[in-house]
């Protein structure tokens, strides 16, 4: 079985582009089927604006750069859009039961396997309000009395609700995507990084996890644990045990820190 996100709708163009491409070669080799006899017209809904959901971010004061984050915000909506119009007009890839492979596309789903169950949020913002990136989704499986979240690519998370999201959850075990600090000054900027910084002092605070695995864009330059000092400190001070992956699993710190 495929659990995936779903290729139709919230979704960028080069997601699409890969998803035709990823999905031709699933139904030719599990079900003897050519995608494109199957690809079906869209069906008439409605595409919710991610934004409109997000109450603190939404609410939040930022001061002088306020008017040109709602500048930015403008420019996001009406892109968003052009994406709507394009999701139903082009025709959509079904879900499917293969010979010997079944596809689903899980966002705001549920799934039970024996014991476990395994949840996906809706869509959610690769990094910012509006990433023209595209939208992912946080998965959260659940056993007994122990939970994990991956967070996907949320890029910190930068985003306060999101932020909220795990705190509400308070999972055993994180696996959170961390910023692109490689990126700073660039497509990350000092006021969306200390968003970032502001949130995970809040999930090292008040969610009592065993372990945090703070990682994917995190570790991708030198000076990564520099610029994030704060929430190594907190941690530390804490006790709370927060470390990029390749500690948790061989003990060794990440690999740029070591060339």
């Amino acid at each position: 079985m495929i659990l995936a996100k779903n290729p139709n709708f919230y979704i960028n163009d080069s997601q699409r582009k890969r998803a035709l491409e990823f999905y031709s070669k699933i139904f030719k080799r599990y079900g003897k089927v050519r995608l494109d006899d199957l690809l079906e017209k869209p069906s008439r809904r409605k595409f919710v604006d991610p934004f409109e959901k997000l109450k603190e971010a939404k609410e939040k004061d930022f001061g002088d750069y306020s008017k040109r984050r709602k500048e930015l915000l403008k420019k996001g909506r009406e892109w968003f859009k052009k994406r709507v119009e394009k999701w139903g007009s082009s025709l959509w890839i079904p879900e499917k039961k293969l010979e010997k492979c079944e596809v689903r596309f899980v966002e705001g789903k549920s799934f039970r396997f024996g014991r476990t169950r395994v949840r996906f949020t809706g869509p959610l913002f690769h990094g910012i309000e509006y990433s023209r990136v595209g939208w992912v989704f946080s998965t959260i499986i659940e056993e007994k009395n122990e939970k994990l979240i991956h967070s996907s690519d949320l890029n910190g998370p930068i985003i306060e609700d999101y932020a909220s999201f795990i705190l509400k959850e308070n999972p055993k075990y994180l696996i959170l995507d961390g910023p692109m600090t490689y990126m700073l000054g660039y497509t990350l900027n000092l006021i969306n990084f200390r968003r970032v910084l502001e949130n995970v002092k809040k999930i090292v605070e008040e969610v009592d996890f065993e372990v945090m695995i703070w990682d994917h864009h995190l570790p991708r330059e030198r000076r990564f644990r520099e610029r994030t000092k704060e929430i190594w400190e907190l941690a530390k001070k804490l006790r709370k045990k927060v470390l990029v992956a390749r500690e948790y699993k061989f003990g060794k710190r990440a690999v740029v820190e070591e060339l």
